[in-house]
């Protein structure tokens, strides 16, 4: 895996696909590679970052109107010239770019090299292109082929081929790995993520699994496998080519968290009833008499969304007195979760395509939940399989580290925890007066922002520790989680989350001077016990950095450093705390010059297990 960029059109295919590969750098990779097929099959790949490609194209002649490139991360393999994709088999027929993993890859290998096919690399996805290549011995048809071999692999995948024996078409297939198709005029652009297509066309086609889609420069044909046509219309993306893009700001992630005002705005429009003291979901009108009748709530996510879950059962349990669960979606998998028909599962995802969560939505399923899911991009996965779903409308989130996307996930969950509490036993004046503090969520987000320059100062100061705690209670707890997550992502400084009454029971005993601990003491119901936490990290010659509630001087005589936010409800306060971990982390990043946007190791959407 990780990125997929395909051209069919009038255009030169290679510019296209090498613009299409820069917008997908930031999910993460290790090689690139692209091919053209003109008047002869031409392909280039290396090792490293896509302008290490440019340079082997550096005076070469790749013309032609089709092609197909690939950002690879590795999964089996090193990161190889040999192991870059896009593959091809014994001869240079066939090019193939595949996403995901092929679980039977070493059957397939094992029989094809019985069958004398010579292989070049490592992956499981170069089988494939040599499958392909067999194929085509028996159907002498390029189509026909490719869904036979398709229905010979087992596992995730999106796959796009091309053939020089012919030249008119890309061929591709999906199954729990994105691949979206751009509509343009005589043109179309595919790829594994609308970055790489919005500054070409807004009309785009999702694939959903176990479909086949022949792509031509004049139109598409979609089919399943068992070979039935599939009717698809093309839908208008919300977002703009702008709003992929950095503009002023030096990284994406700063941009992100810049744009959480207007982040909130999105997730509240329309929704937000003041007067009636609730919230209004087109999406879960369908399923109005069910949600009624829901009694447990059983939220599933991965990394950040399963904080931004985490955060939500305090709300659920609190304010609806729905028994409330969250599980890690790939153990929900593993475990032996009773589910009942009365369950409501909340599936969070970005993305929409995350294959854990995925999975999680699928077996929920077939034990009868109704499935909710919470993703931001229109058309994914998640948001085809779900019975109803919100989408987030964040716009597109291209930092690896997820910051808008939690905000937006965090904004539309208390949206949703007053929604139920209101059928339950939530007075309206208790609505109306947590929907007026949600109304005025994004300017105090603002003011947040408005002190950078003193957390910008504190990070600074804290480069030099190697360990941090991050120390919360109550709501409070998943947003020490996260920010402790943050900093791991792109700072690579050890960090851990915990609940400030677990100090005791261990992690006050890796306490001293060079141990820091950033603690979020907003005013409510547990800063008493939170003072007391800060106290004996303090009596240890720990130093604490602190969030607090505008106005609490208290706390200066306790912290060593300070940021404050602005009085809010005990709910919401998390909100405005987790920006400040955000901004925290970006500039302690910064000064330690890591690659903030792309992370080592890490990809923006994990769409294999």
């Amino acid at each position: 895996m990780c990125g997929i960029v395909g051209y069919i059109g009038k255009k030169e295919a290679l510019p296209v696909l090498l613009a299409g590969l820069k917008r997908l750098e930031y999910r993460g990779y290790d090689s690139a590679g692209v091919a053209v097929i003109g008047e002869k099959v031409q392909l280039a790949k290396s090792p490293g970052r896509i302008f290490k490609l440019e340079k082997v194209l550096e005076g070469k002649n790749f013309s032609g109107n089709v092609g197909i490139a690939h950002t690879r991360w590795a999964t089996h393999g090193k990161p190889t010239k040999a192991n870059a994709h896009p593959h091809i088999g014994c001869n240079d027929d066939f090019l193939i770019a595949h996403n995901g993993i092929i679980e039977n890859y070493l059957e397939l290998k094992s029989e094809l090299l019985g069958k004398g096919h010579k292989f070049r690399s490592q992956t499981d996805s170069e089988v494939f292109a040599h499958l392909l290549e067999e194929e085509f011995k028996h159907y002498h048809n390029f189509e026909a082929s490719f869904k036979s071999a398709i229905s010979k692999i087992r596992g995730a995948y999106g796959i796009i081929a091309i053939s020089k024996k012919d030249k008119e078409k890309i061929l591709i297939a999906k199954k729990s790995s994105p691949i979206v198709i751009g509509v343009g005029k005589n043109e179309h652009i595919i790829a594994s993520d609308l970055s790489a297509v919005i500054g070409y066309t807004k009309d785009v086609i999702h694939l959903s699994d176990d479909e086949i889609a022949v792509c031509e420069s004049d139109g598409v044909r979609i089919s399943n496998l068992k070979n039935e046509a599939v009717g698809k219309k093309a839908r208008k993306v919300e977002y703009s080519l702008e709003e992929a893009e950095k503009g002023n700001f030096e990284t994406f992630m700063k941009k992100e968290i810049f744009e959480s005002p207007e982040v909130i705005k999105n997730a509240i429009r329309g929704r937000l009833l003041e007067e009636e003291g609730t919230a209004k979901f087109g999406g879960l009108e369908e399923a109005g008499e069910r949600l009624k009748n829901v009694k447990r709530v059983m939220i599933v996510a991965c990394g950040t969304s399963y904080y931004a879950g985490l955060l939500a059962k305090y709300w659920f349990s609190d304010l609806t007195h729905l028994h409330t669960d969250v599980e890690i979606a790939s153990e929900f998998k593993t475990g032996n979760i009773d589910i009942e028909s009365s369950d409501l599962v909340i599936a969070i995802s970005q993305s929409g395509e995350t294959a854990d969560t995925l999975g999680a939505v699928r077996e929920a399923k077939k034990r009868g939940a109704l499935t909710m899911g919470i993703v931001n991009v229109v058309g994914s996965a998640i948001s085809q399989e779900t019975d109803i779903g919100i989408y987030n409308h964040a716009g597109p989130e291209i930092s690896v580290a997820s910051t808008k996307a939690f905000i937006s996930q965090a904004t539309v969950l208390a949206l949703l925890t007053i929604f139920f509490a209101r059928q339950k036993n939530m007075s309206l004046k208790e609505g109306k007066d947590l929907m007026r503090e949600i109304s005025g969520l994004y300017a105090k987000v603002g003011q947040v922002l408005g002190q950078q320059k003193t957390i910008q100062e504190i990070a600074e100061k804290y480069a030099k520790y190697k360990n941090f705690i991050f120390l919360g209670r109550k709501y409070n707890f998943p947003i020490a989680l996260e920010g402790a997550l943050k900093l791991k992502e792109v700072s690579y400084i050890h960090a851990e989350g915990y609940a400030g009454g677990e100090l005791k029971h261990g992690p006050l005993a890796m306490i001293d001077k060079n141990f820091p601990v950033f603690c979020i003491s907003t005013k409510g119901s547990v800063y008493d016990k939170m003072l007391s936490n800060m106290e004996e990290i303090k009596s240890r010659g720990g130093k604490v950095i602190c969030v607090a509630t505008a106005g609490d001087k208290k706390l200066e005589n306790i912290a060593d450093d300070v940021v404050y936010v602005p009085r809010s409800s005990e709910m919401l306060s998390p909100i405005l705390a987790v920006v400040v971990t955000q901004l925290f982390a970006y500039f302690l990043a910064r000064v330690l010059k890591r690659d903030i946007d792309k992370p080592r190791n890490l990809a923006k959407s994990v769409t294999v297990e």
